[in-house]
């Protein structure tokens, strides 16, 4: 099953969308005074599991907050595509980008031969099956131990004790892993302790890194509500993968996260150009674990908790209704002088129911929370997308 070119784009662009919406829900009502990092791409990838499965109004819910209007089908294809499209070349200095996906299915459960096509097509997918109805927590063990392994140990317990239960039927996971280089390095004999202004108004030492040359550019002011920003783009060795830092002005931050969208966003990124920077930045490392049930509902889907129709995926003559029961995912990264670590794995968890470079050099002095996103810079695909308030390693 290929994939067209212009769905692809079109789901990369989605993707993005979708990515910006669950950072804004994520960050709403106090949730911007702390750090995050999410997978935008993860999560997409996993509904992209369940929506060849969902019908009528859940399926209509799962698209629209998804910023799709291809069929499932399509969908899931340019998904996967988009997925393989991102890993890196092999290389010496090239970036290490590996994801799996996996469905487990209760013992005895028959799953729709339909279903199960599509998503070995799109994602390569094969069943896994475990007892969830008599062992839900060696289950839950062992859908955890998986992701752990494809995630090179970086994402553990991504399903809480509550999260799989004798009701799971059907469990989707997607395990993402990403080490990359700097296309250029920080150098590490610059690398000091610098005050980095937090939102609470106080300041605190961090281990601070800087570096001199041509990066990509771009800074607005009076932008996204009213706040000026600046961004910069700093580009990993061995392919298209990138990380965009993005800096409102102090006092700023939170009336800027409150505004960003995915066309603003879209804005920013369109502005990057070849300028001589004098960057610093600061060292950070953290992770974060979401239960993203309730900023799904925020985005309108509802009825995949409550009453659901799934009947897309069991077999025939299976009775059970099915509904999706946990959404969740793990997150981590670590940003030095050398690169970058990151890691996300997100699951579903489904139950009965009952330019020229212009001089001289600007400065952008990140000492003030940000936004960040790691990103394939020909298909726009967001890998990771997060925000720093305090890279205290205490934080």
């Amino acid at each position: 099953m290929s994939a067209d070119p212009g769905q692809v784009a079109a789901t990369a662009a989605a993707t993005n969308a979708f990515g910006v919406d669950l950072y804004r829900a994520l960050t709403a009502g106090g949730g911007a005074r702390g750090n995050l990092v999410l997978s935008p791409s993860g999560l997409a990838t996993v509904l992209a599991m369940a929506l060849p499965g969902a019908r009528g109004a859940t399926a209509d819910e799962l698209s629209k907050a998804l910023h799709t209007g291809l069929t499932a089908t399509q969908y899931a294809v340019a998904t996967g595509a988009l997925d393989r499209q991102s890993r890196p070349a092999d290389g010496k200095d090239a970036a290490v980008l590996r994801r799996s996906d996996t469905l487990w299915a209760q013992q005895g459960l028959t799953l729709d031969p339909g279903y199960l096509a599509t998503l070995a097509a799109a994602f390569d997918t094969g069943v896994r099956t475990t007892d969830f109805r008599t062992d839900p927590a060696g289950s839950r063990q062992a859908v955890n131990a998986l992701v752990e392994k494809d995630t090179e140990g970086r994402i553990k317990d991504l399903f809480g004790p509550r999260d799989i239960t004798p009701d799971t039927r059907l469990v989707l996971t997607d395990a993402l892993y990403l080490k990359a280089k700097w296309r250029e390095p920080f150098q590490h004999s610059r690398t000091s302790d610098q005050p980095f202004h937090r939102l609470d108004g106080n300041a605190a030492a961090v281990s601070t890194m800087g570096r001199n040359g041509v990066l990509r550019y771009a800074e607005g002011s009076g932008g996204i509500a009213g706040q000026p920003w600046q961004a910069v783009e700093l580009p990993y060795a061995g392919g298209n993968l990138a990380m965009d830092v993005v800096v409102p002005a102090q006092g700023g931050f939170e009336g800027f996260v409150h505004g960003l969208d995915a066309a603003q966003l879209d804005r920013i990124l369109g502005g990057l150009a070849e300028r001589q920077v004098d960057l610093t930045l600061p060292r950070f490392t953290f992770e974060t674990s979401n239960n993203l049930v309730g900023p799904l509902r925020a985005l309108g889907v509802n009825t995949a908790f409550d009453a659901a129709d799934l009947g897309g995926i069991p077999g025939p003559g299976e009775q059970e209704r099915l509904k999706v029961d946990a959404v969740v995912q793990k997150a981590t990264i670590a940003v030095d002088e050398d690169g970058t670590v990151a890691a996300a794995g997100s699951g579903v968890g489904i139950g009965a129911a009952a330019a020229a470079i212009p001089t001289p050099a600007v400065e952008l002095h990140v000492d003030r929370p940000f936004v960040f996103l790691i990103r394939d810079t020909v298909t726009g695909q967001p890998l990771f997308l997060g925000q720093v308030a305090d890279p205290s390693p205490t934080s």
